[in-house]
């Protein structure tokens, strides 16, 4: 019967997403069944009764005017040819799954280094007083520097493949869409968990501030360069889950696939562009501001303000549902 359901939504995957055909694929949807449990009931083994309900239902060509759908057909195959989608298997979307994970964690380091690097002018005048203290300290600054860009230019070579995905129309089947669904949902706590731990080692590092000795301000540094780099590694992945889930067109019955019924819709491309860079903005903010001001016993309500406004921007910037 599984194999009957996927065949209908293939069927109507690119099929616009409203009402009617909404209807007339339920309908269908319950014929098939019936007929199915027909044949079953009559002695009838499992694959062959599939075969013999796709082959009698046949394609939506062949039903399209018994269901009513002869316009939403044609259109269909207007917008089909006017702007035809790069389909991507379940392999390439799991590839670049992998690749942004990666990249993630590539970037993320890299940023820790850069925030960390001026540590060790401080740590090695600490240790080693006197030029050679300063050389090696300067020394190590660099060093950090240096591998942050080459992890940053690695990242870069290795997204490059990617790069299509923002620049074609792809389409994915629903079983991909399933299973990254299924991955963005057992992701969601160790996401929560990684920026619930980030907010609070911009926090912890008040605490320090009280130690007046240089080594120990550098804890500073190590608090904000790890808290940014879990923001950092935790929205990537995130946010390629959500942008493989958004391939599809959303007007059409395939923009459904992998849905949570908690989904946010909201009422243009520019407020869902504004919404997905919403906490990488907050954190440059947050970097920006407690760099240039030094107040970071303050700056740290930044997260506070910042998730009460999404909150708000959420209510404001949701479509109304129909």
């Amino acid at each position: 019967m599984e194999t009957i359901k996927n065949y209908l939504e293939t069927m109507f995957a690119n099929m616009p997403n409203t009402p009617e055909v909404k209807k007339a694929k339920a309908e269908l949807l319950s014929m098939m069944e019936d007929k199915f449990n027909e044949m079953i009931t009559d002695g009838v083994n499992e694959n062959q009764a599939v075969g013999t309900v796709i082959a009698e239902f046949g394609n939506l060509d062949e039903l399209a005017e018994d269901l009513g759908l002869t316009k939403e057909l044609k259109e269909t195959h207007e917008r089909e040819e006017s702007k035809p989608r790069r389909f991507l298997r379940m392999e390439e979307i799991e590839d670049y799954l992998n690749v942004m994970k990666g990249n993630g964690l590539l970037i993320g380091i890299g940023v820790l280094l850069c925030i960390t690097s001026v540590t060790w002018p401080i740590l090695f005048e600490f240790l080693l007083r006197g030029e050679v203290g300063d050389g090696l300290g300067v020394t190590g600054m660099f060093i950090s520097i240096a591998v942050a860009v080459a992890l940053f230019v690695f990242a870069g070579i290795r997204g490059n493949d990617w790069k299509f995905l923002d620049k074609e129309l792809c389409q994915i089947d629903m079983s991909t869409a399933d299973m990254v669904k299924a991955k963005k949902k057992a992701f969601k706590v160790p996401h929560a968990v990684m920026i619930a731990v980030a907010i609070m080692l911009f926090i912890l590092w008040i605490p320090t501030a009280a130690i007046d000795i240089d080594i120990v301000s550098n804890c500073l540094f190590y608090f904000v360069g790890a808290g940014v780099c879990m923001i950092i590694y935790a929205t990537t992945v995130m946010g390629s889950y959500e942008k493989v889930l958004k391939l599809n067109d959303s007007k059409t019955i395939s923009g459904n696939y992998g849905k949570d019924e908690d989904d946010i819709v909201y009422v243009n491309k520019f407020a869902e562009g504004v919404m997905e860079v919403y906490w990488p903005t907050v954190t440059c903010l947050y970097l920006i501001i407690s760099f240039i001001t030094m107040d970071w016993h303050i700056t740290w309500l930044i997260w506070v303000i910042g998730a009460i406004l999404r909150r708000l921007l959420n209510v404001v910037l949701a479509a109304e549902e129909d």
